[in-house]
């Protein structure tokens, strides 16, 4: 049995705790928030222990963690949970600054713990299967891809703005389909009803003729989870929310078989599987840090309206 705590238990946080409960190879040792109402609340219908100081619940010898706070706190909280010894998962994007994001992972590689970054549509059945057909060559050389993720603003989210808290997704999915880190970055983007950036536009660069284009935005009335990967010899339709993969060529169009299930159970299985094992979970701390590098690219060519060259 791996006993595990979730640190954060807000609107992400919860699916946490209920996944984790639910699991035959685990034991929910602990759950952790600063809200004593809710946590305690939390771990009665969950049976487990209720901690408003995390760091009590890092000393009840856990093996494995999820940190489902803010942004700005994953820094310190992940530092303190791999001090304590602990394998983590925390939710993306990876960290405030890529500053801090290097800090992490230098003490997981110090700790030889794991650090696993929860970027979940990698987990999503329709994602998977898209890239092994990718992968398979179907489509032939795969020279763009674009995504559409826009819909309603979630007032819980204040601390960041539109590309570092959705868009990032796609920045992710983009370069893992690919297998391709992305070069440089132009953006467009504003701030209408938020005080960061509440819609964006974003083109990617992958090597010499490598594209991504993201469109995101918190305008849209309703929700739109989309893909499209064009290749040399074919086009592929992914529909996010739905699970589904759709292939046209000059011959067919073609639905892919997709098994349907909740992608956050299986980021969670895996990320157990990982710390069973002690192997290096992909995403993993590099792979978080690259994602927010260059949604942090992003913002910077909106605020200075030009191309940005990621990393520098």
């Amino acid at each position: 049995m791996i006993k595990v705590g979730v640190i954060g238990t807000g609107a992400m946080g919860q699916n946490h705790v209920r996944i984790y409960s639910e699991m035959n190879d685990v034991e929910l040792a602990g759950i952790s928030d600063v809200d004593q109402k809710r946590v305690e609340a939390m771990a009665t219908q969950f049976k487990t222990k209720a901690f408003t100081d995390y760091k009590k619940m890092l000393a009840e010898g856990l093996d494995a963690v999820s940190v489902v706070v803010p942004t700005k706190l994953h820094k310190q909280v992940v530092l303190d949970a791999l001090e304590a010894g602990v394998h983590v998962l925390v939710e993306k994007p990876i960290a405030d600054t890529t500053e801090n994001a290097d800090l992490m992972i230098a003490a997981a590689n110090k700790a030889g713990k794991i650090l696993m970054v929860g970027h979940i549509e990698r987990f999503n059945p329709a994602v998977i299967k898209l890239k092994e057909i990718i992968d398979s060559g179907i489509l032939g050389k795969i020279v763009s891809i674009s995504t559409k993720r826009v819909g309603p603003y979630n007032p819980r989210i204040r601390d960041v703005g539109v590309i570092l808290d959705i868009g990032v997704h796609d920045i992710d999915v983009i370069s893992y389909l690919y297998g391709k880190k992305i070069n440089s970055v132009y953006a467009i983007a504003g701030a209408d009803i938020h005080s960061f950036e509440d819609h964006a536009s974003i083109i990617l660069r992958m090597d010499h003729n490598f594209a991504g284009v993201v469109e995101t935005n918190w305008l849209t009335p309703h929700k739109i989870r989309q893909l499209t990967a064009i290749g040399v010899k074919g086009v592929a339709y992914l529909d996010y929310i739905n699970q589904t993969v759709q292939l046209h060529d000059n011959e067919w169009i073609r639905k892919a078989k997709v098994e349907h299930s909740e992608p956050l159970k299986n980021e969670l299985t895996y990320f157990i599987e990982c710390a069973k094992k002690g192997t290096k979970p992909s995403p993993c701390g590099e792979d978080g840090k690259h994602a927010l590098e260059v949604a942090m690219a992003a913002i910077k060519s909106y605020q200075e309206e030009r191309l940005i060259e990621v990393g520098q």
